[in-house]
């Protein structure tokens, strides 16, 4: 890993040359999106925040805190002892305890950017292009306010209503600690609950009232309960200097670079004006796409010209297709599922598109036309469920109404579930994926991981290095009974929450205490991964096994375990690796603890209000035959997410694969994703001199096909050149332009996309005016034949019957 020399006129150029890629390959789902957060500069919630103010507007959870001085202690006449060269090079030993960063400022802009994303992230997930504007917004708009606010606003005090606390109204400086902070509450919205996923089945898809408290409290109890369990890991996955989190670096970097003064070049934009410029531009074009012609945000032109031919449209289809031919003029089609094309660095790009070309272009036309599981019987592309016949699965036919479990008796007079041949290997590529990653990384890091974990532990002394000292000096640490309580009273609520209201969630006790002890094994080996290479494992398949196998019929508990299995893990190891954040930008630890608890609550809260206001109130959300043409309202993600519940929640993987299923042979993949890295890594032996092949991730390639569906040939075809022409052609020919506008570029294209959407949702799509009555009005790609199977005597409305 190397480090450039910092260069205030290439601005981020730092993210790109002081990160040799290879060390950040990815592995998993998580692993994946790290990359995306880092390079996207989505801040984690890392930073801290949350105190009492005193009269002084300065937090006084940390010691020494007194006064408005900028008194910078510089720890140079310490031995540097962190012994990761990455750190040492990047993270300074400098701390500054007087600075303030509880201020108002930081609480009025971190909570309304809080809500602000919550709101907009959530409004745009049922859509039928998922925007999404990220963290890294807030970043950028909260200095120029932060800065103008210092600026403007008198240094009154002010009393907290209800308190006996005092603030000022101006403490200062906007400073760096300030804006780490906002930027940690801006973070906690862009983290939508997956219990929601609860509340979105049981009203749009099964018409089944749910207890809107019920609800709410395994939303917040599944969000917070990591919390709790994070405390116990501090001393290993924190204090550790062996344990340094790869992805932060380039966070400190950022934050450095915002803060030191930049002269603006003669004749150049400043940052910020070229994201005004931009975003206006964006917000202007995308009144085209969302509401004059719809349709170009799915171009298929070999549809166009084969209207009646199956086969063609098959090829051509972006949605339900080959794609070939495919593309879109729409920012949102472009970034909606896979992030924005402007951050991902090449190598991992293309691994994702083998991954792709391997699915659907080897695997897929091989299986279809050979008619391998009657795929012929079935769309090429889909995730929905099948009878028999070639019709959609009427899961309410296999479901005990009253009781609402699955009914043994429904299911043996109607029909086994059957699923498209694209889907049906999707699943095994996702199985393949899971034992992938566990051999990629035993025989890539495995050595490096234990290397590190024995020096850690060999002499106690190593355990604490100048961060460690800086903080232990000057800040209170946590106490250890605050991590109880939330463990505790989240632990009892979520009990409360499954057994109380009728349990109506269907998940026993036992089976809340399953999914943490899930999460708890495997928080040590997954948050090593994570703390030294960056790398990290989902438990969603581990859940889905256990519970769909050992407690199979009930929909309501696989979703509530699978809930209280995932986000446990995955928020305690978010709280861990913020906690180490907090470590390297000397931030008072107290303050982080209550910012976590309040930002999570807050955007927890929000995002429950949303989806219950959004599920209510538009009329038939999610129903494909009954929404007006060209509503956006369509869904995507949760039409994936009903299939994968009737599959795993209600049928139960014993009856789709393993032992009676029709698919059973999909668990070889499991064996094909053991040995997959093998083959990489015996190459990387005996061509030692070609450091290209080392880029090569399986795990990479193989999870690619878990994200299709939604994620279709239009999204990947529409990406991926994106991806070539910014990361690669630009980034090689014009790399001072590259460093210091490429992300602000990606920032500006989904704020502008976003608010344009929000405005005419507001304005017109409120009043059921979803675009000009013509051709071009449907969000389709006028491909409705690449959704008919082509068996013989196979009949399906609007499909024309093959003999």
């Amino acid at each position: 890993m190397a480090v450039a020399c910092w260069d205030d006129s290439l601005g981020l150029e730092v993210l790109m040359e002081m990160v040799d890629f290879a060390d950040f390959t990815t592995v998993g789902v998580v692993g994946l999106l790290s990359w995306n957060l880092v390079l996207a500069l989505q801040f984690p919630s890392s930073f801290g925040c949350g105190a009492i103010l005193d009269s002084s507007g300065i937090g006084r959870f940390g010691k020494g805190v007194s006064g408005r001085g900028a008194l910078v202690k510089d720890y140079a006449d310490e031995i540097n002892d962190a012994p990761i060269e990455q750190v040492r090079l990047t993270v300074p030993i400098t701390d500054d305890p007087t600075l303030p960063a509880l201020t108002l400022r930081t609480w009025v802009l971190g909570l309304s950017s809080c809500v602000f994303l919550a709101t907009i992230n959530k409004f745009f997930s049922y859509r039928q292009n998922q925007m999404r504007i990220p963290g890294n917004c807030i970043l950028i708009i909260a200095f120029p306010i932060g800065k103008l606010m210092a600026a403007t606003l008198p240094s009154k005090l002010v009393r907290i209503p209800g308190t006996r606390w005092t603030a000022s109204m101006n403490p200062g400086p906007f400073n760096i600690k300030e804006h780490v902070l906002i930027s940690v509450l801006a973070y906690a919205g862009t983290l939508p609950p997956y219990s929601l996923a609860i509340v979105s089945q049981m009203k749009v898809f099964f018409h089944r009232k749910i207890n809107p408290l019920a609800a709410l409290l395994v939303t917040l109890t599944s969000q917070l309960l990591g919390y709790g369990f994070a405390g116990l890991f501090i001393k290993i996955l924190v204090e550790s200097p062996y344990m340094w989190y790869p992805a932060l670096m380039p966070f400190v970097w950022l934050f450095r670079t915002w803060h030191e003064k930049i002269v603006r070049q003669k004749g150049q934009l400043t940052r910020l004006q070229f994201f005004i410029i931009v975003a206006i531009s964006s917000f202007a074009y995308y009144i085209v796409p969302n509401y004059f012609f719809p349709s170009i945000s799915a171009l298929s032109f070999v549809c166009w010209i084969w209207k009646d031919s199956v086969t063609a449209q098959q090829l051509g289809s972006g949605f339900h297709g080959f794609g070939f031919g495919a593309f879109a003029l729409d920012w949102s089609t472009i970034s909606s599922f896979l992030g924005s094309p402007l951050v991902y660095p090449v190598f991992v790009a293309i691994n994702m598109i083998v991954g792709f070309i391997l699915i659907l272009y080897i695997i897929t036309p091989i299986a279809y036309w050979t008619n391998s599981y009657n795929a012929k019987r079935f769309p090429l592309f889909s995730s929905d469920l099948f009878d028999a016949n070639g019709n959609v699965y009427n899961i309410s036919r296999v479901m005990n109404p009253k009781k609402f479990v699955f009914d043994q008796h429904g299911y043996d007079n109607y029909s086994k579930i059957y699923l498209s041949i694209f889907y049906v290997y999707s699943f095994g590529l996702t199985f393949a994926s899971i034992t992938a990653s566990l051999t990629h990384v035993a025989l890539f890091y495995g050595r490096s991981i234990w290397d590190q974990l024995k020096e850690a532990y060999s002499n106690e002394k190593q355990m604490n290095d100048i961060h460690s000292r800086i903080m232990k000096k000057n800040y209170d640490p946590i106490p250890q009974w605050w991590f109880y309580a939330i463990l505790i009273s989240m632990l009892g609520l979520a009990i409360f929450a499954c057994e109380g209201f009728g349990k109506q969630f269907q998940l026993p006790f036992w089976g809340v205490l399953l999914a943490c002890a899930i999460a708890l094994v495997f928080t040590i080996p997954i948050g090593v991964l994570k703390a030294t290479m960056n790398q990290s494992i989902e438990l969603n398949i581990v859940s889905e096994l256990i519970l769909g196998y050992l407690y199979p019929g009930k929909p309501l508990a696989y979703l509530t375990f699978k809930s209280y299995c995932m986000i446990c893990l995955s928020h305690t190891l978010d709280f861990i690796s913020d906690m180490k954040l907090v470590y390297y930008m000397k931030i008072p630890p107290r303050s982080f603890f209550f910012a976590k608890i309040i930002g999570m609550v807050v955007s927890s809260s929000v995002n429950f209000g949303m989806t219950w206001w959004i599920l209510s109130s538009v009329e038939n959300i999610c129903d494909l035959t009954k929404l007006p043409k060209g509503s956006p309202w369509t869904c995507p993600s949760e039409h994936v997410g009903n299939s994968i519940l009737a599959i795993w929640g209600v049928v139960g993987p014993s009856r789709m694969f393993a032992p009676y299923g029709q698919y059973s042979i999909m668990y070889i993949f499991f064996l094909v994703g053991l040995l997959g890295p093998v083959v990489v890594w015996i190459m990387t032996l005996v061509f030692p001199t070609k450091k290209w092949i080392r880029l090569i991730n399986v795990p990479t390639i193989l999870l690619t096909a878990t994200y299709m569906p939604p994620v279709s040939a239009l999204h990947f075809w529409s990406w991926f050149p994106v991806v070539i022409f910014f990361n690669y052609v630009v980034y090689r020919k014009y790399k001072g332009w590259w460093a210091k506008y490429n992300y602000i570029l990606s920032a500006a294209l989904d704020s502008g996309t976003a608010f344009m959407a929000l405005f005419t949702s507001f304005t017109l799509q409120s009043e059921g005016v979803y675009g000009l009555d013509w051709w071009g009005l449907p969000l389709d790609d006028h491909c409705p034949l690449a959704k008919c199977p082509t068996a013989p005597g196979i009949q399906v409305d609007g499909c024309p019957v093959f003999h």
